[in-house]
């Protein structure tokens, strides 16, 4: 290998690029229009546009992809974690096309990444399990069905996928179907299937994960494990490595059953085995995810081991150089920093950094996708930043990740660091003799009020507007951002006489508003319909999380927005009129 292409974007994108400097090879970036003057685009050897705006269009597009390797004369393909990272035709299109695919074999990953058969495999090897279907459902009365033999709560998970998109707990019955449909909704945006199944819920667990590298030669290492409780909608805040509070027989048995999963997958490359600690001890396989962790720097803090370059290592054909779980290097957080209003509900808030201070000194590592001067966009994943704080113990841990969130600070848009300082004074995280935080902690213990920030700005228009030019005889096509045109169009004589003069922005109280930037993914009510306030109406996405749209008053409903279409935060989606 000697030239990279980083099928992704953010600072999982930035960290790839750093990876493929320490090991000796070129990287190549891609990007979307919104990331054209992104962190990881300026980061890499070259980077090639992807023409276009949405996942769909980008970063999930392969024939794109495949053809940004051609031109730039990339050998070989990493792909991240989420978007293709888990898509064994992306694997397969990859090798097809004769590059090299930085990941775990197509056939693995479709028997583990298929969550079905993933369960299937942790029978066969004696991992402990809950109940769930044999299969992907079918349609939403196989899921009641299941419901009313085992009981609630139920989860409905995406079978193919991860990262707790399309993936609902459903607590009542008459709650299932609308979940059902929005876990189909939110599995085929983010991996392009809608297949979900269903299995028992685990009240109040904790969520265990352990790190495995697989070479080529037949070795599967189990590196260790990390707690990844701390979660918001399926989505994790922080994790930390080791997993504190563990008895040696629990680990033993997590570190097996992963060791021997991998193993009889004929697992190759990095990847995580993730289990459910209930609070009577009882261990429960959850899924496989065959490709890098958000979390894996805490790892590669705790063993001294760096993932991505063991993968490059990998992808070579080379042995891996352990052969046995590593003693862990004192004790390791990872704080994600995601643009959202921890105030109002862990809203996102998509936007332009203003300011980004992060801190430094000792025991502190920050993996980045943006610095001041940088655009969140609506149409990805909130994450911006990973904070990530190491000590001799978890206690000089906690002291520096205290010390460190005090440090940061982030404007311009909202950020979930006034969560992480409260997490890091809790007595239920931080108390040296239990962890007593669970998947469902912030929804059913955290009780803490924090202010809402002020609304970040509008988000700026990051469309490119491309024409063809001719240099030298040759056509070249030319791109454009929209905000320089707009910019020219503001210059003295350069607007037409006559033109529209700009409204006044009186309020329209009539209006429904869009709480965030995002795509109206479905409406609830129809066309002329009569609403209370406060009746849902409609479901939006932003930042591949599902928002429900409320209305202000009571009324009569109408002009309702088409479904699919992404509207701008504080954008009247309907009117209610009396």
């Amino acid at each position: 290998m000697k030239k990279i292409l980083i099928a992704n974007r953010g600072e999982i994108a930035v960290r790839i690029a750093r990876a493929c400097t320490d090991y000796g090879l070129a990287s190549v970036a891609v990007y979307a229009d919104a990331d054209i003057d992104a962190l990881h685009v300026r980061m890499a050897d070259e980077a090639w546009g992807l023409g276009g705006d949405r996942p769909a269009d980008t970063y999930l597009h392969i024939d794109k992809l495949l053809e940004a390797a051609r031109k730039s004369g990339a050998d070989a393909v990493h792909p991240g974690y989420g978007f293709l990272s888990e898509n064994a035709g992306f694997a397969r299109a990859v090798t097809g096309a004769g590059l090299t695919w930085i990941g775990p074999p197509p056939e693995a990953i479709e028997r583990l990444g298929d969550k079905v058969e993933a369960r299937r495999l942790a029978l066969q090897v004696g991992a402990p399990l809950v109940q769930g279907t044999a299969g992907p459902v079918q349609d939403v009365s196989e899921v009641l069905a299941f419901a009313e033999q085992h009981g609630l709560p139920i989860i409905i998970k995406a079978a193919f996928g991860g990262g707790g998109r399309g993936m609902k707990i459903a607590w009542r019955m008459d709650e299932v179907a609308d979940l059902y449909a929005s876990a189909v909704r939110e599995a085929t945006a983010a991996f392009g299937r809608g297949e979900c199944f269903v299995e028992q819920f685990l009240d109040r667990p904790r969520h265990i994960e352990a790190q495995v590298l697989g070479d080529t030669h037949g070795n599967v290492v189990v590196l260790g494990t990390r707690d990844c409780s701390l979660q918001r909608r399926n989505q994790k805040l922080v994790e930390e490595a080791p997993a504190p509070f563990l008895t040696p027989e629990q680990r033993e048995r997590i570190h097996t059953a992963a060791r021997d999963i991998c193993a009889a997958a004929g697992y190759t490359s990095a990847g995580t085995v993730e289990f459910l600690l209930s609070g009577t001890g009882a261990i429960s396989f959850l899924e496989v995810n065959t490709r890098l962790q958000v979390e894996h720097p805490v790892t590669e803090q705790t063993t001294g081991i760096d993932l991505v370059v063991e993968q490059f290592r990998i992808a070579e054909g080379l042995p891996l150089r352990i052969t046995r779980t590593p003693e862990p290097l004192g004790h390791s957080f990872e704080f994600r920093i995601n643009a959202e209003d921890v105030g109002r509900g862990f809203l996102p808030t998509p936007g332009g950094v203003t300011r980004f201070e992060p801190p430094s000194g000792p025991g502190v590592r920050l993996d980045t996708g943006v610095q001041a001067g940088s655009i969140v966009p609506g149409t990805f994943d909130s994450l911006m930043a990973k904070l990530i704080v190491s000590g001799a113990t978890r206690e000089q841990a906690i002291a520096r990740a205290r010390r460190a969130l005090r440090e940061f600070r982030i404007g311009g848009v909202a950020s979930v660091l006034p969560f992480h300082r409260a997490v890091m004074q809790h007595a239920d995280f931080t108390n040296g003799e239990s962890l007593r935080v669970h998947t469902r902690w912030i929804e059913t213990d955290f009780a803490e009020t924090l202010a809402a920030e002020a609304r970040a700005e509008p988000l700026p228009d990051t469309a490119l507007v491309r024409t063809a030019i001719e240099i030298d005889g040759c056509r070249v096509a030319l791109g454009l951002p929209a905000l320089l045109l707009q910019g020219l169009q503001a210059l003295p004589g350069a607007q037409a006489a006559g033109a529209p003069a700009a409204s006044s922005g009186a309020p329209d109280e009539g209006a429904v508003p869009a709480p965030v930037a995002g795509t109206v993914q479905a409406w609830k009510v129809a066309e002329g319909d009569t609403v209370a306030e406060g009746d849902l109406v409609a479901v939006m996405e932003a930042m591949k999380m599902e928002m429900q749209v409320t209305a202000p008053r009571a009324g009569r409903i109408a002009g309702l927005v088409a479904v699919g279409s992404y509207q701008a935060a504080g954008a009247p989606l309907a009117r209610i009129g009396d």
